[in-house]
């Protein structure tokens, strides 16, 4: 049971850091504002990553790789220390398989929170202080089916939509990694 509890947090802690890398990359990309709480959290828990790391990586163009290195380096930290728990070192070798399939899944599941919580806002509290935010980042997900699916009774059903695509996506990653991982790809 002790080794499940490290385990979760060790989940947590590393989903939270490399989150928040992947967030900032998002937001500098759709040129969100940082002056909000949530920017404001996404600097606290990243900065001490992503700083450094501009100094390896210059920030240039429209995507600031640094954000991006430092959520990798966190996932392959957090494979690495899961292989040391668990005792499976030969599973090092899968290590940065496994890191970008942790990134890959964290990002649709960060997109699936983003769509759920600007739903639900847009409902319950379509004012609130953080609603041009989340709209702001949930509309680069929604603008191609917003383009082709007309509002049904004036419901926006397009939220809905995307958040069971980005759910097929997320089993279609699930069965590509297994499959991979088990040498049946």
């Amino acid at each position: 049971m002790a080794m499940q509890i490290l385990q979760f947090l060790l989940e947590v802690a590393s989903g939270l850091i490399a989150g928040a890398c992947l967030l900032r990359l998002y937001m500098q990309a759709q040129r969100v504002p940082f002056s909000n709480p949530i920017g404001q959290l996404v600097f606290a828990l990243s900065d001490w990553l992503v700083l450094p790391l501009r100094r390896l990586i210059r920030p240039g163009g429209k995507f600031d790789l640094s954000c991006l290195l430092g959520a990798v380096l966190v996932e392959l930290v957090h494979y690495l220390l899961l292989a040391l728990l668990s005792g499976a070192l030969a599973s090092l070798v899968w290590l940065p398989l496994l890191a970008l399939f942790g990134l890959l899944r964290m990002a649709l599941t960060g997109c699936i929170g983003i769509l759920i919580v600007y739903a639900i806002l847009s409902w319950v509290q379509p004012h609130a202080p953080v609603a041009h935010l989340l709209a702001r980042l949930s509309d680069p997900l929604l603008r191609p089916l917003r383009s082709v699916m007309p509002l049904v009774r004036g419901i926006d059903l397009s939220p809905l939509i995307t958040i069971i695509a980005l759910q097929v996506l997320q089993m279609m990653l699930t069965h590509v990694q297994f499959s991979v991982l088990m040498g049946n790809w």
